[in-house]
């Protein structure tokens, strides 16, 4: 049986494929044995040269956290990461790259600047109101009683000459029998005769009214009262039968040709309107219709309560088509002359911490986006815009979308960022700062950390505290919105406050070691807006625009 079996594996050996079957197979078992071993050398030494790259560690949530070796964050606690030196050849040190990919996914877009003609535009609000200088006080010249009245009501129109009221008055009767008497001896007592006229002129008694009673030699009982103005009665004062005295006030007149229309204007507006300047308003009563008029007065005073002037525009009322009270929204377009050299960016591009206003800027020359952080000098507000005094020139291409997502990206890679200007801060020692509990072998570790970490004998302090809250203020229109964002926005370390019409929701953005919420509340209260805490007083509210009145 033994031989049999030998026999067949000499056999099977002496086949000559199977023997080139097999030194085929063993060539390949060689061949990936080689190429292993190479792999896995390749591996090993890319893997090696990642790590001597990483020379410097840092934290996911504090980049400004810069050490040469791995271990937690003297911050918050959390694991160190490698970050990767270095970058595309050619880019700024402190300037952050972004992938294309990145990019697109960020939907970051930049824009070129370009100078531009600063134009503002002012949105104001207000009510129309008569002219002050066209009101008549209609007044009694006799003292009487009021027999009849021709006119009856409030609203009433009357012309000049118009007969309003008829009194009986005995002193008139006196007056006029002097005149009768006297007009017989005028060529001798020429004196007596004259004063008995201008009596009856002092009376507002007519030139024809003397004539007629000198001639007719009959007194006239009932004196007439004629309207001096053309215009709308806006007050009605006596009634038939009431005795008067000379000087009792009957009816105020109003001409309504003319009108004035009161807007108030914010401490930040007033440098935007001038005398003379026309200004365009609209009325809730003709939709569509805009109505034109200009600016020919401006409060020199600030109400110390609702914070705002007192804008003045004339306008025609011909047709009789505006009313007073009726509320109107105006909209004053001025061109800032002083500025006309400077630049203009959309507020997208800023990035504003209360105290510093950056944007980002995009290095030329570079395949890939790369962006640097650029502080600026804003000037004033555009609508939509800004106007830059200082740190940009024409030509520079900004990011205008995105911005945000730029500027996570600048403070993950420890770059100079909105809230960490001078970026990371890398150093050669290794002090993770004083540390309270313990951290020796097998014991806990750090309970409590600083809030200053100390390396190299440099001072690194943790990002700025920033808190925002959000809670409900009562308010109506726009004016509410722009009185509740200055109020909260005055208060020492408030960033960012913007209030919403629907919702009622006020959203802040604050420095927690300068501002506190309770403090915010009460002075959105002091300006006339209940919130959840605060009761604006009586006064306060009572003395804001009807537009503004919230409270049932």
């Amino acid at each position: 049986m033994e031989k049999q079996n030998k026999s067949q594996i000499s056999r099977l050996f002496s086949n000559r494929y199977l023997n080139y079957s097999l030194f085929i197979l063993a060539g390949f078992f060689l061949g990936w044995l080689i190429f292993r071993n190479e792999d896995g050398h390749d591996h090993e030494t890319d893997q090696a040269s990642e790590v001597t790259q990483e020379t410097t560690w840092t934290c996911s949530m504090h980049p400004n956290i810069r050490v040469p070796e791995p271990g937690d964050c003297p911050i918050c606690g959390m694991d160190l990461i490698p970050l990767l030196q270095g970058g595309p050849a050619g880019i700024d040190p402190d300037a952050v790259h972004l992938t294309k990919e990145a990019a697109a996914l960020a939907r970051v877009q930049t824009t070129i600047t370009s100078g531009q003609v600063p134009f503002r535009e002012v949105r104001l609000y207000g009510k129309v109101q008569a002219d002050e200088r066209l009101l008549q006080s209609q007044v009694s010249h006799v003292s009487g009683r009021i027999e009849k009245l021709f006119v009856n009501f409030t609203g009433e129109s009357v012309r000049k000459g118009q007969v309003l009221a008829q009194v009986y008055s005995p002193e008139l009767i006196s007056a006029q029998q002097e005149l009768i008497e006297a007009s017989t001896a005028k060529d001798t007592r020429p004196a007596i005769y004259e004063a008995a006229i201008e009596k009856l002129r002092q009376w507002k008694i007519t030139d024809e009214q003397i004539t007629t009673i000198e001639q007719s030699g009959v007194t006239q009982s009932l004196i007439d009262v004629v309207s001096n103005t053309n215009g709308i009665v806006i007050s009605k004062l006596v009634n038939p039968g009431n005795y008067i005295s000379q000087g009792t006030l009957l009816f105020e007149i109003a001409d309504l040709s003319g009108l004035w229309v009161l807007f108030d204007a914010y401490e930040s507006d007033l440098r935007f309107l001038r005398r003379g300047e026309k200004l365009t308003f609209t009325v809730e009563a003709f939709p569509g219709e805009k109505f034109t008029g200009t600016i020919v007065f401006i409060d020199p005073v600030i109400d110390p309560v609702t914070r705002v002037a007192k804008v003045r525009v004339e306008t025609r009322n011909s047709s009789g088509r505006l009313k007073p009270e009726m509320f109107v929204t105006g909209i004053v377009s001025t061109i800032l002359h002083e500025f006309s050299k400077n630049l203009v960016i959309p507020k997208s591009a800023v990035l504003w911490t209360g105290k510093r206003s950056v944007v980002y800027v995009k290095q030329a020359g570079t395949e890939e986006p790369v962006f640097r952080m650029r502080e600026i000098e804003l000037g004033p507000a555009l609508g939509g815009s800004y106007v830059v005094v200082s740190g940009l020139e024409e030509g520079a291409e900004i990011v205008t979308n995105g911005t945000f997502s730029v500027d996570a990206a600048a403070q993950l890679a420890g770059k100079p960022s909105m809230m960490n200007p001078v970026g990371g801060v890398s150093s050669s020692g290794h002090d993770h700062g004083k540390v309270s509990g313990s951290d020796q072998e097998g014991g806990s570790k750090a309970e409590t950390v600083t809030d200053h970490v100390t390396m190299s004998g440099a001072e690194i302090k943790s990002p700025a505290s920033t808190g925002h809250a959000e809670f409900r203020v009562e308010g109506l229109c726009e004016m509410c919105k722009e009185r509740i964002e200055t109020a909260a926005k005055s208060v020492h370390g408030v960033e960012s406050a913007e209030w919403n019409a629907e919702t009622k929701q006020l959203h802040l953005s604050f420095d927690k070691s300068h501002a506190n919420i309770d403090d915010i509340k009460k002075a959105i209260a002091d300006a006339g807006h209940d919130n959840d805490k605060y009761r604006a007083s009586d006064e306060t509210y009572n003395s804001l625009p009807e537009c503004c009145l919230y409270r049932k």
